[in-house]
């Protein structure tokens, strides 16, 4: 017995040692951890409203072939764009939208959503990037609601070059509502007028083309994810999808194809429970997808006309046109043709844009 008990002795010592040591490591590493966050959000309070350096013009463009080319015959804008994209990513659909419709020609490049290397030549590593062919090289546009505002601005008065149009949207370091920082475009939903808006537009029309803008981006889209991804089944069903419409056999070699689609479709599904709960959407997620677009379709036929802009779309229509088509393929979007009326506007925009509608308005 006291054999066993003198045995037992240095292993406990051991055990206890190894113990203190242990917590010391954690209490250092945590106390280091501690100053390096305290440091962090002293360094970014400090930041909080200062302007971001502005992308920086390229002087020559990347080298990497353009995946295809769309060209319109009826393109006057002069403009020369090349857009780095996923095919089926909400953001991407929205500018795509954009472009189809006014018939402005543009490059794509295919990236890989998994590797990204096509975009490796940006400091910005989310897609859409538009890059523009200005006069001292290319200049690169990031985020699809600024994007569309600029061209937008351009196109209603091209007086203004590119370049200085960027200046309108600075890139402003920023707390949001729940206290995290980040970077932030200001005035991204704004049409920058060198004068007065035209006459034909009311500020009415401008702030509720803004705000239908805006909830496109920050409620409907999140209602997206959690149902294309709803399940394991239909998170490989989308990807397999996006491997059609995106065309990744032509572009990317079998085993990268495999990746993304592998990868993907278990990093999404695992991601969408989360995305579920940080947004609030109800335990059976198709019905938030229902509600949202009813609560759009409630929006556009007030006015009784066809599109929420009237007789023709109008911006905010585009938005929401071109994120629910980057879900045109998926089961949840076969269910919401089924279970609300969006089909006879989803049908109307797509005719419009399809047929580029509105070249007609731009001025070249």
């Amino acid at each position: 017995m006291a054999v066993a008990l003198l045995a037992q002795q240095p292993k406990s010592r051991n055990l206890l040692k190894i113990g203190i040591i242990g917590a010391t490591i954690g209490v250092i590493g945590g106390t280091g951890y501690s100053f390096y966050k305290i440091s962090e959000d002293r360094k970014n309070f400090a930041l909080d409203g200062t302007p971001v350096n502005p992308t920086q013009i390229l002087k020559h463009k990347p080298s990497i072939t353009p995946s295809r080319k769309v060209t319109f015959p009826v393109n006057t804008t002069g403009l020369k764009l090349t857009l780095y994209q996923y095919q089926t990513c909400p953001f991407c659909c929205k500018v795509r939208a954009f472009l189809d419709y006014y018939g402005i020609s543009y490059d794509v490049v295919e990236v890989d959503p998994v590797l990204r290397k096509e975009i490796s030549w940006s400091s910005y590593k989310k897609v859409p990037i538009l890059l523009v062919q200005v006069k001292d090289g290319y200049q690169p546009l990031n985020d699809s609601s600024m994007i569309i505002s600029l061209l937008s601005s351009y196109m209603q008065d091209n007086s203004q070059n590119i370049s200085e149009l960027v200046e309108y949207y600075p890139n402003i370091a920023m707390h949001d509502n729940e206290g995290k920082f980040k970077y932030e475009i200001m005035n991204k939903y704004f049409l920058m007028y060198n004068k007065m808006p035209p006459e034909d537009i009311s500020m009415n029309a401008i702030i509720e083309e803004r705000k239908w803008r805006q909830w496109t981006d920050d409620v409907l889209i999140h209602t997206l994810s959690p149902n294309v991804y709803r399940t394991l089944n239909e998170a490989y069903e989308t990807f397999e999808w996006f491997s059609e419409v995106g065309h990744w056999k032509e572009y990317f070699p079998s085993w990268e194809q495999m990746l993304i689609v592998n990868v993907g479709a278990c990093a999404m599904w695992l991601i969408a429970k989360r995305l579920k709960k940080r947004h609030r959407l109800k335990e059976d997620v198709r019905q938030s997808l229902y509600d949202e677009v009813n609560k759009w379709l409630k929006e556009v036929h007030v006015n009784g006309t066809p599109f929420r802009g009237g007789h023709n779309p109008d911006l905010s229509d585009l938005a929401v046109y071109g994120v629910l088509k980057s879900i045109e393929g998926c089961s949840a979007f076969k269910d919401l043709l089924k279970n609300t009326k969006l089909s006879k506007w989803y049908n109307a925009m797509k005719e419009r844009v399809d047929s580029y509608a509105g070249s007609t308005l731009v001025n070249g």
